[in-house]
This record gives C-alpha cells, structure tokens and sequence, in this order.
C-alpha cells in the first residue's frame, strides 16, 4: 500500500504503525500552521476525528490505558468488544458512522469515588468506550494546534513533559531571586469549569461548529452517580476522560497568559531590575494542571497580593483558590509541591546556601502505607509475589525522586520495608525457626526467594536533572514532516 493511498479501519488496525504514522504527518502540519498563524482559527478538522488513521490510533490508546479494564455505564469493556462477533472493525466501522452522520451522543459517565489519603474522596468519571475512543480522536486533531499557545511555564499533562521540569524550573528561579512563593491549589477544579468561558477559549482556536459541538456534547454529557441517579453536568469536565486534561489546560491558560503578558513586559533583565528598583516584583508561574507557584522577586506584600489578583482572574472561569491549600511561604521556610519538598539550607558542611528538593514527608508517609497494606497479615501469596509486588511499587516510587536529594528517604524506605518483610514472613511461617527462616529468604544480605530479590531503594542512581527551560521538544516539532 503506498504511502497516500487511503486506508479503511481494517487495514489501519492491521498496519498499526503506517496508521500511526499518518497521524503522526497531519498533526505536524496542524501544529506548523498554528504556530506559524498565532491567530488562525480551524474550520475543517472534523474530518480529521472520524478518520480510519485517527480512529485506529485512539482505539489503541484506550485499548492500552490502565483504564481500558473499566466499564462505562453500558458496561462494555475494550477486551469485550474484541471478543464480540462484530469485533473492533465493526465497533469503530459503526461509531466512525455515527459521528459522520451526526448522530453520535456522548453517554452519561460513571462516577466512582476514590478514597484519598486525607480522607476526602476523589471524584473519577468513567465513559463508555465509545466515549473513550471519540475523545481520544479528538484530542488527537485538537492537542497539536493548542500546543502552540500553552506556556513554558505550564507542565501537566502535556507531551514530553513531566513533573521533574516543573521542579527544576522552581529550583533555578529560587537561586535567581525569585524567594517569595505563593504556593496555590484550584478548589474542584475539574468540577467547576464554567462551559461557557471554556468554550469561548476553544473558539479562539476552533472554528468548525462540528468540532465546537462535539466538544459541547462531552461536557454536557451528565454523570450517574454512586446511587444510581443521572445527573446533569452545568459545569466542570469530569476528571477521567481522555480529554478532560486538554480542556482543563485550556481554561487554565488564563493563569498562564496573565503572567507571560506580566514577563513580556520587562523582558530582559535591565527592565525588570529597574522595574524592581522602582518597587515593583517580577513574577515567575510553575503550574503543573491546577497546581500552580508563582515565585516572587520582591517583598511579601507583592506575594500577598496574589490572593487578590488570582481571584479576581479564576472568577470568570467558574473556579476558586481552596484556602486551605493556598499559602505564602519563603523559599527558605520550604513547601511541598508534586511530592517534593523544596527548600533553601546551608549545605552541609559550609556557609553556601542552595535550594534542595528531596520526597516530602507526606509522600514518605504515603509509601511506608503503601508498603503496609501489602504486608498486612494476609500470607496467601508466596515470598517471591510478594517481592515482585513490593518492589514494582518501590521503584517506581524511587525512579520518580531519583533527580532528588533523596539518599536519606530512601533508606527511611529499606529500613521500613525490611521490618515489614521480616514481620510478614514471621507470620506466614509460625512454626519455622528465625534461622531458617533467615538462611531460606537470605535475610541477613537482603530478602530474596526463588531467585526474585527484593529491590532495594538505596541503589536507584541520583542524578542530577538537566533543566530544559523553553527547549522542551513536542512530538511534531521534531518530525521531519514538511506541511504542505
């Protein structure tokens, strides 16, 4: 097949990778054209949605997510429909007809409640695979185009970008100057999304009316709840659709355009050194979704102020700061922000100061009730599962830190876990003496059985993590794809 013939569903889902490729070559010329033409809006990308490539490749998507196991509210699952006699040709054959007809409606999603750690629950809304699919197409078309407005100074669920970025940028800033934090979280933010002002910064964008309905259509779709009744949704996208982070990063952006305009203006250093010396403060934002600092050079009050001004620019997009979890801290009393403390201290050893970043006490606390539930007095598994279990969680919980000065929570961890080891298997062996039980699970050296070793945290690499500024690449900047 060459390389511009037209494929079907069929033959996209059998040449997974020439499907993949040609979304890969449309999304780098809608990504060219809105960077080249800051104020171009989009009028013929539905199309694009219903497309057999586009379609293919958002099936694999949510055929591969870690959620493609949950049913929405018609209960099918993504393994369901595979062994269904119309199979998944004929699944996306009739959902690709739908769409093209205008009869495609999104399903009400399903609310399930996870427990937090606080206390609290987290609100999750499950879609229909349908659903999935149909959104995941959508942010297909939709996330090359925006990507061109969204900050560098925005971090959360966008490609190539991960919570170590958001970090480091903390880190450099603070060493500038910058000392002052206003350390910020958006209340039910994925539940209080005005429609109206989301879908006015979609139009900035977007002008195809199909495209804008279909975007209408998810948001209004509804949520049945935990007891069974439907309800209908006047605001918010419900945190656990595929698109949902897209469009909370969109009306998000205000925060965002507030304090680029803000840095636009005393662009160089000159400027904002004489605009300080005039009593001014110079504004740095690091948002990570609705988790955002704004790291100030100046005096507190500039700080304070805050309150104020991110209140009056949240209003008009139906959100609110939580006081709760909205503070003013120095750099050097430190605070926590994605897992991290960050903080300003006299190395060891010296007069030199430095802002260090290392695992909070809250995600400590969080991993040694991790490790605890699993070595809780339930011994149907044998020492070997239960190694492959614990240190599947324990690594990744390191390799996330593992750009941290996090030397000391690791062996807060392996100390921690050892005990837990040692207890688990003093209770699932009762009648087995301790030297044994030593000598069988190699203890003394560290726990290991039938030749699975448990992982050991104090070996993860530290490295130090290379700050990428403005220089993160996308996935269609780097294409050698030339647009038409």
């Amino acid at each position: 097949m060459s390389e511009d013939a037209p494929m079907n569903i069929g033959a996209a889902l059998e040449l997974p990778f020439a499907a993949a490729q040609r979304v890969l070559r449309m999304q780098t010329k809608l990504h060219c054209w809105a960077a080249a033409d800051r104020g171009r809006r989009f009028d013929d990308l539905f199309n694009l949605v219903a497309d057999p490539c586009f379609l293919a490749v958002a099936w694999t998507r949510v055929r591969e997510n870690t959620g493609a196991r949950s049913a929405g509210i018609d209960k099918r699952t993504a393994r369901g429909i595979e062994a269904s006699a119309d199979g998944v040709v004929g699944f996306l054959e009739q959902l690709r007809e739908a769409v093209r007809s205008g009869t495609f409606r999104p399903e009400p999603v399903r609310r399930v409640e996870i427990p937090k750690a606080s206390g609290k629950v987290r609100k999750l809304g499950i879609p229909t695979v349908a659903d999935r699919v149909i959104q995941a197409s959508l942010k297909l078309v939709l996330e090359p185009v925006f990507e061109t407005d969204f900050s560098d100074s925005s971090y959360g669920f966008r490609p190539e970008r991960r919570a170590q970025d958001a970090i480091e940028d903390i880190r450099m800033f603070a060493h500038r100057g910058y000392e002052w934090v206003f350390e910020a979280d958006i209340a039910a933010c994925f539940d209080e999304i005005d429609h109206s002002a989301l879908l006015q910064r979609v139009r900035g964008r977007i002008g195809d009316k199909r495209i804008l309905g279909l975007v209408k259509a998810f948001l209004k779709a509804g949520v049945l709840d935990t007891d069974g009744t439907t309800y209908d949704t006047y605001t918010g996208t419900p945190q656990g659709g595929i698109l949902s982070p897209l469009l909370a990063n969109i009306a998000l952006s205000v925060i965002d355009d507030h304090f680029d305009n803000h840095w636009a203006a005393h662009r160089d250093g000159s400027a904002r050194r004489s605009h300080r010396q005039r009593g001014g403060a110079t504004y740095r934002l690091v948002r990570y979704a609705d988790d955002f600092v704004v790291l100030v050079f100046g005096q507190r009050g500039h700080a304070e102020q805050l309150w104020e001004d991110m209140t009056d620019l949240l209003a008009p997009m139906g959100l609110r700061l939580a006081p709760d979890k909205t503070q003013v801290v120095h750099i050097d009393e430190g605070f926590d922000f994605l897992g991290f403390r960050i903080q300003r201290h006299n190395q060891r050893g010296s007069n030199r100061a430095y802002v260090y970043s290392y695992p909070s006490r809250k995600s400590l606390q969080t991993m040694r009730r991790k490790l605890k539930t699993v070595t809780k007095r339930i011994t149907h598994q044998s020492a070997d599962q239960l190694f492959g279990q614990l240190s599947r969680m324990v690594r990744g919980w390191a390799q996330y830190f593992r750009h941290s000065s996090a030397s000391q929570a690791y062996s807060n961890i392996r100390h921690y876990m050892w005990w837990r080891v040692w207890s688990w298997l003093l209770h699932k062996h009762p009648r087995t003496g301790k030297r044994a039980l030593w000598a069988r699970h190699h203890v003394r050296r560290w726990p290991q059985y039938n030749g699975v070793r448990l992982y050991d945290p104090t070996t993860m690499s530290i490295q130090r993590y290379r700050y990428r500024g403005s220089k993160i690449p996308t996935p269609w900047a780097t294409s050698t794809v030339v647009p038409a």
